[in-house]
């Protein structure tokens, strides 16, 4: 009885194991919008995220820049390959908080959180202070 009981417990650990990684942000994913495609990848022991594709990427038949950032040093650099997501940290329940997302079309930096919705839907949110105020969108994953 005691060898079916540990068993099962082994199983059922297994089993949760798996579901974890099925609700991982690892991977390629589109807003809501789908005017880009994203990375989400292991940086060190945290979540990041770069932008691997617009919808339309060039402007005036050259790449688009990062034109609205307020540092003019990197005001220059493409938007594709651009790291926008930085520093998340896994929280629990298919939450990982305390990382930034940074906005292309604002040149603004906010606190940030993903969530996992479903295996292929995730909730991303960009706030300022705290998280009860700020904007969400729902991200999906790209097959």
């Amino acid at each position: 009885m005691k060898k079916h009981l540990l068993t099962l417990v082994v199983l059922m650990l297994f089993a949760s194991s798996a579901w974890a990684q099925k609700l991982s942000p690892l991977g390629i994913w589109t807003n809501e919008e789908g005017k880009a495609r994203f990375e989400i990848y292991q940086c060190g022991d945290k979540l990041c995220g770069k932008l691997v594709t617009l919808k339309e990427p060039l402007r005036n038949g050259k790449p688009k820049l990062d034109e609205n950032n307020p540092e003019k040093k990197l005001q220059s650099r493409p938007l594709v390959g651009l790291e926008f997501l930085k520093g998340f940290e896994y929280e629990g329940g298919n939450k990982w908080d305390d990382g930034t997302i940074y906005d292309p079309e604002s040149g603004k930096t906010y606190s940030a959180y993903m969530k996992m919705l479903g295996k292929d839907k995730m909730e991303v949110k960009g706030y300022i202070g705290i998280s009860l105020i700020g904007r969400s969108q729902t991200w999906t994953r790209v097959k």
